[in-house]
């Protein structure tokens, strides 16, 4: 009885205190709130001070950001010297500057409206930590330095832009290079798409109204969908007088593309049959009454009537054996394309970016621009080829065609071609 006893007093003792706890704990908590509520009404009366107001407002508007940034455009007659000494740096990192640049093998040739942008550190005495400068629309080189160092560390990367295939196609009303431009076709496609048919169309005389095209290219767009840059043909097809003119893109081997018609044969001859694209033929191969000289004599070339400042391409691979005052040629450039084949371009107006002797051209490569210089009554390019030579007439020229796909390449290139054509049939269903 009496264990019994002791065990309720014992029981009750910590009953008491449990309860004791308990009113304490929501006493502190009640002290902690008021204390709070105390505390958020002090704060709000402060900052509700508008004396306190005006002065944040005042040390906001004259706090000035850790980085800015500037960017420049590159404009006629810079070099990378005068654009790194219009930067607000010490000579030291001026220095700096420009021999991180002049390191680039990519950078070599400072082109018109090339973007620039500059990171500066306003901390570290206006010091540039970063600075990026673009190589092409797709892709730029960046520049960057560790807390440390003081030279700067490169690497390349590409800017974020989508890629996607586009699908047009058009009746020819006025000219090729018209209706494409009416379809919203970049110019570098367009003068691609007429190297690529250079070697089997005469653009003036094999092209009719109402014939028509077909063209599949890539394009390359922004994060606001803006077109930055176009990529390869992928697919053409020239319809001339209800005769289909079939291009393939297709790569028959590591890194080695071409352009096939659909059986299988590359379309890439020696020469292109016309170097120029939109012009008119105005004087053919032959005998005729010279225009200024005033007496007949040989015509050894063709020449094409253009506007001035039309591109010239090189009809063909080869080396640039002059680039210089032809006499009556006016301004000529002179290529050699293998032991058989040379040909001659005159009256230019200029001479294209990099056009020298001994310079080696890719075909399609412009070479210059159609004026009217020397012996000439009006813009016009004169073009000749000369075989073993002797000058002959090109658009009579049977020149010998390239790669014939056969075997497995054959069988390879067959699938290739499906794939296309099902997917010029799924754009053409999302255009239409």
């Amino acid at each position: 009885m009496k264990y019994f006893k002791i065990s309720i007093l014992r029981e009750y003792s910590i009953f008491i205190w449990l309860l004791l706890i308990a009113f304490l704990g929501i006493f502190m908590m009640s002290v902690y709130s008021s204390y709070k509520i105390e505390q958020n009404n002090k704060i709000k009366s402060i900052f509700e001070n508008i004396y306190l107001k005006k002065t944040l407002i005042e040390i906001s508007k004259n706090l000035k950001p850790r980085y800015t940034f500037l960017e420049y455009n590159s404009k006629a007659g810079d070099t990378y010297q005068t654009i790194v000494n219009k930067l607000n740096v010490n000579k030291i990192e001026k220095k700096n500057l420009l021999s991180s640049i002049l390191k680039e093998d990519d950078l070599k040739v400072l082109r018109i409206n090339q973007k620039f942008e500059f990171k500066f550190d306003n901390l570290k005495s206006r010091k540039i930590i970063e600075f990026k400068i673009e190589t092409d629309n797709k892709n730029q080189i960046l520049f960057t330095k560790s807390k440390n160092e003081e030279k700067f560390k490169s690497k390349k990367i590409q800017k974020n832009f989508t890629k996607r295939l586009v699908y047009k196609e058009t009746i020819i009303t006025n000219s090729l290079y018209n209706s494409a431009v009416n379809l919203g076709i970049k110019p570098n496609i367009i003068i691609e798409f007429a190297r690529l048919y250079g070697f089997q169309v005469d653009f003036q005389r094999d092209i009719w109204k109402d014939d028509s095209f077909q063209i599949i290219y890539e394009e390359y767009t922004n994060e606001n969908n803006k077109v930055v840059d176009t990529g390869e043909i992928i697919f053409a097809n020239l319809n001339l007088q209800n005769t289909d003119l079939q291009l393939y893109k297709y790569e028959y081997d590591k890194n080695k593309i071409d352009y096939f018609d659909e059986n299988g044969k590359s379309i890439k001859k020696t020469l292109m049959k016309t170097p120029i694209n939109g012009a008119r033929l105005s004087s053919s191969y032959g005998k005729r009454k010279h225009p200024i000289l005033g007496y007949t004599k040989m015509h050894t070339g063709t020449d094409f009537a253009a506007p001035t400042g039309t591109p010239i391409m090189a009809s063909g691979d080869g080396k640039v054996t002059k680039a210089g005052w032809c006499g009556g040629g006016g301004n000529c450039v002179k290529i050699k394309h293998n032991s058989t084949y040379q040909t001659v371009y005159a009256h230019m107006s200029k001479f294209g970016r990099g056009i020298k002797r001994g310079v080696r051209v890719k075909q399609g490569q412009i070479i210059g621009y159609v004026g009217s210089t020397g012996l000439s009554t009006g813009p016009h390019l004169h073009y000749e080829v000369i075989e073993n030579g002797k000058k002959v007439n090109s658009q009579k020229l049977k020149l010998p065609s390239g790669k014939i796909l056969k075997g497995e390449d054959r069988k390879k290139f067959e699938v290739s071609k499906i794939k296309i054509d099902v997917l010029k049939s799924n754009l053409i269903t999302k255009v239409n």
